[in-house]
């Protein structure tokens, strides 16, 4: 039974309630670990540390913080292993997958700003004629608060610490109650690589309790949230009034638009992955899948074939494609959208069921689903499901597909296939959402911006975005004699 602990000032610490959650290995649908079910006290005595620590990182050299956070990547990559099993474990997901992508993008976050924050540079604007010279600061906040998800748990945990730190600010962060295994050992990879204490604090509990203190503690001057739409309207209800500044990465309903005249082959093998990478829990998955009605039956035939030929199994095992979904209920909410889509009309064409796994028979493993639809109103096509289900739906015209594109509240991605290079710009510029992908998908430069819009969040991360959102811009003006 593994028993993690809170890291704040330094030191690994029991909560001061001395209270636990249970953590679930959802493979196997059984409690393997205890979490400290942390409150405001422990988010007060972690800011109270992060305050503390602030005045001399933020005026540490650029040098210095940026070599430590080269440190905490180069630990990364020599415990790859060990976090890789242990990201797997905790979240269900195929090891393979958290060996390949999860820790080694961990990892290039904390290098990526290491390197980036000594190349990130001000403005300055001299005027010959009134005899100014105007020049912007760039200053770290504060403490803030980062608040990260379940499905990409080391992944998107560090892609909002790095660019915090290496900006000059000290940080007080949760990471999901449900996947909280490799921010505790990310905790003793800062210790070893000599962060200073205070520096970053981890604080395990739900969101609700430890959470909800980060949002509501009155110094924490900015938060940067990743997950659901409706915890991102709380936060942003609360925070607004008190000023802080916010970044809010939530939820998608991503369309998948294919157009007869794409590369086909590589279209359909990144389709399946689109759809079902992670077992579909990430919010980037394209779970919408719009075909253009000229190839639409050999497409489905396609597609079908491919994804019946999907392995769900062990995550452990090196041939598995789906590992298990993250929680009992999480899985229970994928099956009741299952099951509210086929009652709307949707034609079930592949999977809809909890399916056992040889000598699992308690983990939270489901099928990759397939559902047909005629309406892009039904609940399927405009609610976030965030598992591996995803609907198909014809079209005929490009006027066509970029209304069904558009036409959810969500905002976040989209991908388009065509060799049309005249089509892919127009889309592009008409797709209302934060990030288009033409002939790929998760393409990711860690310099580009990234986002969503409308209820996909509001804010961007990534590269220089992030270190600007870390920072407060400070406007100098100095006028000079010319003698």
């Amino acid at each position: 039974m593994i028993t993690i602990e809170n890291y704040i000032n330094g030191e690994l610490i029991p909560p001061s309630n001395n209270r636990y959650l249970d953590n679930y290995n959802p493979s196997e649908g059984k409690v393997y670990g205890k979490i400290p079910d942390s409150n405001e006290k422990d988010i007060a005595k972690a800011y109270s540390a992060a305050e503390k620590a602030f005045p001399i990182w933020s005026s540490s050299s650029v040098e210095f913080r940026s070599k430590i956070l080269q440190r905490i990547a180069d630990l990364i990559l020599e415990n790859l292993e060990d976090l890789a099993l242990a990201e797997s474990k905790d979240n269900g997901k195929p090891l393979s997958l958290a060996t390949a992508v999860d820790i080694p993008r961990a990892s290039s976050n904390f290098s990526f700003f290491a390197k980036a924050i000594t190349q990130f540079s001000s403005e300055s604007h001299e005027n010959n004629s009134i005899n100014t010279i105007n020049f912007t600061l760039r200053q770290p906040l504060g403490v803030v608060g980062c608040i990260s998800p379940w499905n990409l748990p080391l992944y998107l945990f560090t892609w909002k610490i790095a660019p915090a730190l290496a900006a000059g600010n000290c940080v007080v962060a949760k990471p999901s109650e449900v996947t909280p295994y490799t921010a505790y050992l990310l905790a003793k990879i800062c210790m070893e690589a000599g962060l200073p204490k205070g520096v970053l604090n981890i604080v395990h509990g739900l969101g609700a309790s430890c959470g909800n203190a980060i949002v509501e503690h009155t110094n924490i001057k900015a938060i940067s949230f990743t997950g659901g739409t409706k915890t991102g309207e709380h936060i942003a209800r609360t925070a607004a009034p008190m000023f802080k500044k916010l970044s809010l990465e939530l939820g998608g309903k991503n369309p998948n638009i294919i157009f007869s005249d794409c590369n086909y082959d590589k279209m359909l093998q990144v389709t399946i992955k689109s759809s079902f990478a992670n077992q579909g829990q990430i919010c980037l998955c394209g779970s919408r899948i719009f075909v253009e009605d000229k190839i639409y039956d050999q497409f489905k035939n396609d597609f079908l074939e491919k994804v019946k030929q999907l392995k769900v199994g062990n995550p452990l095992d090196k041939q598995t494609d789906l590992g298990a979904l993250v929680s009992k209920e999480h899985l229970e909410k994928v099956d009741s959208y299952v099951k509210k889509a086929v009652e709307e009309g949707g034609v079930l064409l592949h999977g809809g069921k909890r399916i056992q796994i040889e000598n699992f028979p308690e983990g939270y493993f489901y099928q990759p689903t397939v559902i047909e639809v005629e309406s892009n109103n039904c609940t399927l096509n405009q609610q976030e499901v965030f598992g591996p289900v995803v609907s198909l739906m014809k079209f005929s015209t490009e006027e066509e597909a970029i209304q069904l594109a558009n036409g959810t509240k969500y905002g976040l991605s989209a991908s388009v296939w065509t060799s049309n290079i005249d089509r892919s710009m127009r889309l592009s510029q008409q797709l209302k959402t934060g990030i288009v992908w033409v002939n790929t998908w998760l393409n990711r430069d860690l310099r580009t911006p990234f986002g969503g819009t409308k209820s996909s969040g509001v804010g961007r991360e990534g590269g220089l975005e992030a270190l600007r959102f870390f920072t407060e811009p400070k406007n100098v003006c100095i006028q000079y004699s010319p003698e």
